[in-house]
């Protein structure tokens, strides 16, 4: 099992013997097989002068972009997603950390002029060549990812060819394979690593990928594509159901064969609702750090059966092959199953870790029974089957008046007064004192019956788990992962006060 027998190969398969079927719908433009293999290996070409082991790439939905990422991999190289809706600044900063000297980008006019760039929009020759993969170690990176950092500064993590390799195994032992007649949803942004499983999945079983641009509203994108093209393979951040309920009388979507969710905590009625709308789909609730690459963990939703859920939100399931979980306390030492503790993960996904980072990487990994493993920052519990139940981020957990509290469990009793109709964030907010008052922020445009959640929150909550003020917001803001923005909405509930 290595990178080029498990990606390669089946990718210049596809690319060779798959040339009038289509592999991409962008923009309401299908590119088939043969014009996206006409584009890789016209990349390949302009790769050449090129000494980079990490190239930067300007994210861009159109099909030089995605020609631009397999290009790279058949050359031996990591690609470094750039955002082009993110500031410049940011941009710049993610090329420093590299030490990147060259820049892909499909864009008419690029906005990197302070370092060389590859037009990948060039016309590509009629007549190519494919050639072999480049010879690469297992070790070498496929791409770097950069999320948000404490410090302000992003951190990149390192994904190896192996890691890859590893996740694709994994995924397809569950029986997740796309065929050509799939059609395959890709709606993230390339910076966040769930766009890899949806551009590559498909890619790989000659499927077509229907993809979404960063400047749409997701769950209006969505719902078009669903509604004119019958997707048959999705993988959406929760969010996008919840902003669909009101739409789900319209939504029948028989043809879907797997619905895939992660990112966020999925809300057990929004999957429920869901489930009518996609009637012979599985549904699966899967789960994954960007440092153990993707996803982890998997868990089935049962349409006739109980579902295992913690505080309104379904299990996050099972560990993959090739995972494995432990649980631990704060002084990392093992907790049984069916005691709460912080997930740590080992395995051949777990990645190299963070880019130029040592003391980042010293307090995030640590070594256990000979093993590597990473610190979630996630509070879980593993069941006597085998199958794990999320309780929320260990830095959610807050202490008041000397009890420590989950923050999702006060969503989840704000959530079932409204039956579930909206979104609900918890928020702990500090006085000069230190004190902590939870705020509890309802998505609506107005707040109606105040008195009686508060009410709802006394009979079911003790005295120091009720939040001391309730906020409507019309909208929640969103990360460009598209989950749910709880700093900004910090912010906001701050300026409030």
């Amino acid at each position: 099992m290595n990178f080029k027998n498990i990606v390669l190969e089946p990718l210049l398969f596809s690319l060779t013997q798959r040339h009038h079927c289509n592999a991409y719908c962008i923009k309401e433009e299908f590119f088939t097989y043969e014009r996206l293999a006409q584009e890789v290996a016209k990349i390949r070409t302009l790769l050449a002068n090129v000494n980079d082991k990490n190239v930067g790439l300007v994210a861009n939905d159109d099909i030089y972009t995605y020609a631009s990422i397999y290009a790279l991999w058949l050359e031996g190289k990591a690609y470094v997603p750039l955002h082009p809706g993110q500031p410049l600044e940011r941009c710049l900063d993610i090329i420093q950390q590299v030490g990147m000297t060259a820049v892909l980008d499909s864009s008419k006019n690029t906005r990197y002029s302070d370092i060389p760039v590859v037009n990948t929009s060039l016309e590509a020759p009629k007549n190519y060549v494919l050639e072999a993969p480049k010879v690469a170690e297992e070790s070498d990176l496929a791409y770097i990812l950069f999320t948000s950092g404490s410090t302000g500064r992003p951190k990149g993590v390192q994904i190896m060819r192996s890691n890859v390799a590893a996740f694709v195994d994994s995924f397809h032992s569950l029986g997740f394979v796309a065929t050509p007649e799939d059609r395959c949803l890709q709606m993230f942004d390339l910076t966040f690593d769930m766009s890899v499983q949806s551009y590559l999945i498909p890619i790989l079983g000659g499927a077509c990928t229907y993809t979404v641009s960063y400047e749409r509203i997701k769950y209006q994108a969505v719902f078009e594509l669903l509604d004119d093209h019958r997707l048959t393979m999705v993988s959406l951040v929760p969010s996008v159901i919840h902003y669909l309920r009101p739409y789900m009388d319209e939504i029948d979507q028989p043809e879907m064969r797997y619905c895939f969710f992660a990112g966020e905590a999925l809300p057990t009625d929004d999957t429920r609702e869901w489930s009518k709308c996609v009637p012979n789909a599985q549904i699966w609730n899967l789960y994954g750090p960007t440092e153990n690459t993707i996803y982890c963990t998997a868990y089935l939703y049962k349409r006739d059966e109980q579902n295992k859920e913690t505080n309104g939100t379904l299990s996050i399931g099972f560990a993959m092959k090739g995972t494995e979980v432990i649980f631990v306390d704060d002084d990392t030492k093992l907790l049984p199953s069916n005691t709460k503790g912080e997930m740590c993960l080992a395995g051949s996904c777990l990645t190299k870790g963070y880019w130029k980072d040592e003391e980042k990487n010293k307090q995030a990994f640590f070594e256990h029974d000979g093993k590597r493993f990473y610190r979630t920052g996630d509070v879980c519990a593993i069941d006597d089957e085998g199958d794990i139940g999320y309780y929320g981020r260990k830095d959610s957990q807050i202490k008041i008046q000397g009890f420590r509290i989950e923050l999702g469990e006060i969503e989840h009793v704000a959530r079932s007064f409204y039956n579930e109709e909206f979104a609900v964030v918890a928020l702990p907010l500090y006085d000069g004192d230190n004190n902590c008052f939870i705020h509890i922020v309802i998505e609506t445009a107005t707040l109606n019956d105040e008195e009686g959640l508060m009410n709802h929150f006394k009979k079911l909550l003790p005295h120091y788990m009720i939040p001391a003020k309730v906020h409507a917001v019309a909208k929640f803001p969103l990360n460009i992962s598209n989950k749910i923005d709880r700093k900004q909405l910090l912010q906001r509930i701050k300026g409030e006060n």
